[in-house]
């Protein structure tokens, strides 16, 4: 039953009450009675599926910030300040463990009298350390995205807050978990503004919000108590769940270094460290490639 046709009933009924109300007071007060009760409860109740519904898009907002602005952010600072000596002392580590295991090999060799190959002790290394080659791909590939990031454009306050409110009334008109309903096409458009905000870009925010406002989304109808207790179910859990996931990525990185990157003397120290690091198996390389030398010899 729609609101509307709630009212209608309210009027019938009252209209009926006056009627009976001077023959018979009782049937007045029956006949009326239960309709009295169950308006402010289905408003009430629809009230609070729309404050959720709100709530909901705080939320997604909120973890959508985390996940592709905030983090992104902390991960291009920190990638511009410690990336280059991450990966030399990474590498440093994969060349000293690559030779290491390559003693090991020739050791093996020799111990059974074998001719040594080097060339079949490289492909073999090549397999084993392949996972390792993939690592400092991986470390390069976030270098090469960090540098990317830093070259966008800088929003101004202004904007960043623009861009903040334009993203949450997208949100709430497409996000597919807020809007079961959503055509195909309606989901597209909403995985482009997700990527529009990811990268800052304003501009495309600004036309999808147009686009937004022009073909806005109906409102799902509320049409009884049960479907709004079904919606408040629904959402009771959503929210739960987008909490948990907010929690959840705050205490993973990029976030565990946060206080690093704000904080000049830990910077300072953990390029110290870094640096000791590539140092110490700077050293090991030397030890072990000596060390091949005189065992091929």
């Amino acid at each position: 039953m729609t609101e509307e046709e709630i009212r209608k009933r309210l009027a019938g009924r009252a209209a009926e009450y006056h009627m009976l109300k001077d023959d018979d007071p009782a049937m007045a007060e029956q006949a009326v009675g239960s309709s009295v009760i169950l308006f402010p409860e289905f408003q009430k109740l629809k009230d609070e599926v729309e404050r959720m519904r709100t709530e909901l898009s705080m939320l997604l907002l909120e973890r959508d910030e985390l996940q592709f602005v905030i983090s992104k952010n902390l991960n291009t600072a920190y990638m511009l300040e410690f990336g280059s000596l991450e990966y030399k002392a990474y590498e440093a580590q994969c060349t000293s463990l690559r030779l290491k295991r390559k003693i090991e090999l020739i050791q093996a060799k020799l111990n059974r009298q074998e001719k040594i190959n080097p060339a079949k002790i490289e492909e073999t290394l090549d397999r084993e350390f392949a996972e390792y080659q993939a690592k400092l791909e991986e470390q390069i590939n976030k270098m090469n995205e960090a540098i990317e990031r830093s070259k966008l454009p800088a929003l101004s306050e202004k904007e960043t807050k623009e861009i903040k409110q334009i993203y949450r009334s997208v949100v709430k008109s497409l996000h597919p978990d807020l809007n079961p309903n959503v055509s195909p096409a309606q989901v597209k458009l909403f995985e482009n503004a997700v990527e529009a905000y990811k990268n800052g870009d304003i501009s495309t925010l600004r036309i999808i919000k147009e686009m937004v406002v022009e073909h806005n989304l109906p409102e799902q109808e509320k049409d009884s108590l049960s479907v709004l207790r079904e919606k408040q179910a629904e959402l009771t859990k959503l929210i739960k769940t987008i909490q948990e996931h907010i929690t959840r990525i705050k205490g993973e990185y990029p976030f565990t270094i946060r206080e690093i990157i704000n904080n000049p003397e830990k910077k300072e120290a953990r390029k110290v460290e870094l640096k000791e690091i590539t140092a110490q198996y700077a050293g090991l390389i030397e030890f072990y490639t000596a060390k091949i030398k005189e065992m091929m010899g």
